[in-house]
């Protein structure tokens, strides 16, 4: 297995390109987005999930292995939870208040919103990474880079009842709702497996960028997007079709991805820029850049409050922006 393909964000890319981006931000229309505030967290915080219902935010601190969580009305955080080794994805499901987190000990910690307490271990497949949830059917899906599988597991038991083979290195995931379709980035076959919810089986493999590495579902305009680390885009995908409608370039290794679907935004975190992309999902066209912290990886927003959260991991800190 290629592991140093999928990790390798180095590659520099030429002059007149920095400058392209530049010429093309600056006929796009600016906002108002400004970082409103910076939160110290563990080390080398990675992926951010938001409970809207309870405005708590989760980061997972890879290095130290914690998950910290944050009061999204004071910007401070309230708790720092000891998981397993090496914790990565992170997820929420605000319907049961319960938060799922990946770990290097090959398992997923259930943990209890309300106490912060965890409440179940799950063991999944080798080296799971991405976390992402179905509220409507309390499925929680785990990607297993080592394993190149995802495991399906059913939150109202917290065992898995299935096991999904998809493509080289599947790191992130997220699901449709509406559609009850699956989506996970194959980060060394330059792909996206789509899965059936319903039965629980790869329907489709859609070629993207280089090193695809996170992706994000806009249920209201049924579009996905990925990001593309080596190739320093998005790729917008029609969920109806299966047909990649757009490539935009970003910023220089694109991580972390997150859609406002009251706005039809896109937000996309570039780790060596220092920066988020802001997009117009109508449009496809940047209509800001936003400079956060250094390294920022994961991104989330509460749709109701109009914040992002972008985790920065080599500065330790979340960058707390207001859209």
């Amino acid at each position: 297995m290629n592991t140093r393909k999928a990790f390798s964000h180095l590659v520099k890319r030429s002059r007149w390109l920095a400058l392209l981006i530049l010429l093309l931000g600056a006929n796009t229309p600016a906002y108002a987005q400004t970082v409103v505030g910076t939160i110290l967290v563990g080390d080398v915080p990675t992926i951010v999930a938001v409970n809207e219902k309870t405005n708590r935010i989760y980061v997972t601190n890879r290095a130290d292995g914690t998950l910290s969580v944050i009061d999204g009305a004071a910007n401070t955080m309230i708790s720092s939870i000891p998981v397993g080794d090496f914790p990565f994805g992170v997820a929420v499901n605000k319907k049961t208040n319960h938060v799922y987190v990946a770990d290097g000990s090959n398992t997923i910690s259930v943990i209890d919103g309300e106490t912060n307490v965890i409440v179940g271990t799950i063991p999944v497949g080798d080296t799971p990474t991405g976390v992402a949830v179905n509220e409507k059917t309390n499925q929680i899906y785990v990607t297993n880079i080592a394993s190149e599988t995802v495991s399906v597991i059913d939150g109202a038991t917290n065992s898995v009842v299935d096991t999904i083979a998809v493509g080289n290195f599947p790191f992130g995931v997220a699901v449709n709702e509406k559609t009850n379709r699956i989506y996970v980035t194959n980060a060394n076959s330059d792909t996206l497996s789509v899965i059936d919810g319903k039965t629980n089986t790869v329907i489709s493999s859609i070629a993207v960028g280089d090193l695809p590495y996170n992706v994000a579902v806009n249920e209201k305009t049924n579009r996905i997007y990925v990001t593309n680390a080596n190739s320093d885009t998005l790729s917008v995908i029609d969920g109806e079709t299966d047909m990649m409608i757009s490539t935009i370039l970003v910023g220089d290794g694109p991580e972390g991805v997150a859609v406002n679907e009251k706005n039809n935004r896109i937000y996309v975190a570039n780790e060596l820029s220092n920066t988020v992309s802001v997009i117009d999902g109508v449009t496809n066209l940047i209509v800001a850049t936003i400079a956060v912290g250094d390294g920022p990886f994961g991104v989330a927003l509460n749709e109701k409050t109009n914040r992002i959260y972008v985790a920065n991991e080599f500065s330790d800190t979340v960058s707390v922006v207001q859209d």
